[in-house]
């Protein structure tokens, strides 16, 4: 077998496999749909608002419903800063990861720019990863989903004893939201569609309620506190930690090869998605650090945002904002197992894993095989319990696939192979893609040694599979 280390000629679209081992390219994409020598596979059905939606739905979630708390104790009113420098990190790899879709709109996300752009060794292991990264991150999405189930109807007068029904829940959803992408892409981008525009809806309307109290509008205008009450150190610890908060712009080029007009939406939508999460990321610690004061914040912890809504608008309050918290996790969740099934796919037509894997339904036009691999996993994740420090993994597993895409966005623009052709193109290059792996690596320090011990494993084992399954599938080809 040959040395993973040594494949890593001038990129090109899927090499050829007695070069590289990938899969060689079979056609073209097209607006309407990605074309292959074996017909029309997976058609764009996602348009823009269906392309916001996933990166919205995916990244609106711990930022609003889990940090505030921990954000302000840390970085006092600054913490709205810090949100606002997480921002910017995510733009410097969202710019990157936009130029590379335009050049490469097809399904796979990160995995395929990078198996395209440094090899495909370097390829698997970021695809693979991926692949259980979204897995992990789908069961923590659906576990809070179930927990602001619980915490809803326990306001309403529902109580059930102990941690009530949560597993429960989180095992039906993660069946339902895998039903629903089994039976058609469209079906998959209209849930998401409506339950983010229910969400935004929500937010919109309790952040400017709260930014409205907090200048005076109603009531007494709130007395200002010290912005930099610890100090601008804390800020930059505080943006580390709340980055985890921006991971999920790039489930969007993840399902590229079914966005309508990619040359045209996958920039919108993934630049979008990051602007307008930021917004609201910035206007909550506003609201919250003005309703209750970042000190008593920090007493709360990840219930704050329950409790600034209760201090603002009573009991109605604190149930609008527990079920945005579960519409927001409920979009989170569909959108990673969209995503991972697409990374799966993307793989399995590499010959990386089971050709199997990249069968398209011939009802609905969707890869079951690969939706099961993705929603399987994902509930008997849920029914096992304990997803808290596979969340953390994920995000680990999602900053160095940022890093690396940054990386062969450099390596691309250098070579410049004749079938790279992006519509859109970086700006301040090579400055934002540099930026923007320096960031990503240099965040995934701040991790505990705990997630970055099972993080690196799973890169290990990645590249093991590689090694012994991949690469011998690859010479067998060849021969």
């Amino acid at each position: 077998m040959s040395d993973p280390a040594e494949q890593t000629p001038e990129p090109s679209p899927p090499p050829d496999p007695e070069k590289e081992g990938v899969h060689p390219e079979e056609g073209e994409t097209t607006d309407e749909a990605t074309v292959h020598e074996g017909g029309v596979e997976l058609e764009r059905t996602i348009g823009l608002g269906g392309g916001i939606a996933i990166g919205v739905g995916t990244m609106v979630g711990a930022g609003i419903f889990v940090f505030p708390g921990l954000a302000a104790g840390e970085a006092g009113p600054a913490a709205a800063l810090s949100f606002a420098i997480g921002a910017v990190i995510a733009l410097l790899v969202a710019l990157p990861t936009s130029e590379l879709a335009t050049a490469m709109p097809r399904s796979g996300g990160g995995y395929y720019f990078i198996s395209r752009g440094m090899g495909a060794a370097f390829g698997a292991v970021v695809g693979l990863s991926l692949w259980l990264g979204l897995v992990f991150a789908s069961a923590f999405y659906l576990v809070g989903f179930g927990q602001y189930a619980v915490a809803a109807l326990a306001e309403v007068g529902v109580s059930f004893g102990g941690v009530g029904p949560v597993t429960p829940l989180a095992l039906l959803f993660g069946v339902l939201l895998t039903g629903i992408s089994l039976t058609g892409t469209e079906n998959a981008a209209k849930f998401q569609n409506a339950v983010v525009a229910l969400l935004v809806v929500l937010l919109v309307a309790f952040l400017g309620f709260g930014v409205l109290d907090a200048v005076g509008v109603f009531g007494s205008e709130s007395a200002p506190e010290q912005f930099l009450p610890y100090g601008s150190f804390p800020v930059l610890t505080t943006a580390a930690l709340v980055f985890t908060s921006y991971l999920g712009f790039a489930q969007v080029a993840t399902v590229a090869g079914e966005i309508q007009s990619p040359s045209r939406n996958l920039p919108l939508a993934m630049v979008g998605s990051v602007l307008a999460v930021g917004t609201l990321y910035v206007a909550t610690i506003f609201v919250a650090t003005s309703a209750l004061g970042s000190a008593r914040l920090a007493t709360l912890g990840e219930t704050a945002i329950v409790a600034v809504a209760r201090e603002l608008l009573g009991n109605v309050g604190a149930i609008a904002i527990l079920l945005a918290g579960l519409l927001a996790t409920l979009s989170s969740a569909n959108a990673s197992i969209l995503s991972s099934s697409r990374a799966l796919y993307a793989l399995s037509r590499d010959a990386l894993v089971p050709r199997r894997a990249s069968e398209v339904n011939l009802r609905w036009g969707t890869p079951h095989v690969a939706l099961v691999l993705a929603g399987g996993p994902v509930v008997l994740l849920v029914a096992l319990g304990r997803v808290e420090v596979l969340a953390e993994v994920a995000s680990f597993l999602h900053l160095v696939m940022y890093g690396l895409t940054c990386v062969a966005l450099v390596r691309l623009r250098r070579s410049r192979p004749e079938w790279y052709d992006p519509s859109f193109t970086v700006p301040g290059y090579p400055a934002v893609p540099v930026l923007g792996a320096l960031a990503s690596f240099g965040l995934v320090a701040f991790m505990q040694p705990l997630s970055q011990v099972v993080g690196v494993s799973i890169m290990v084992g990645a590249a093991v599979w590689y090694r012994l399954y991949a690469d011998d599938v690859q010479l067998r080809g060849a021969l």
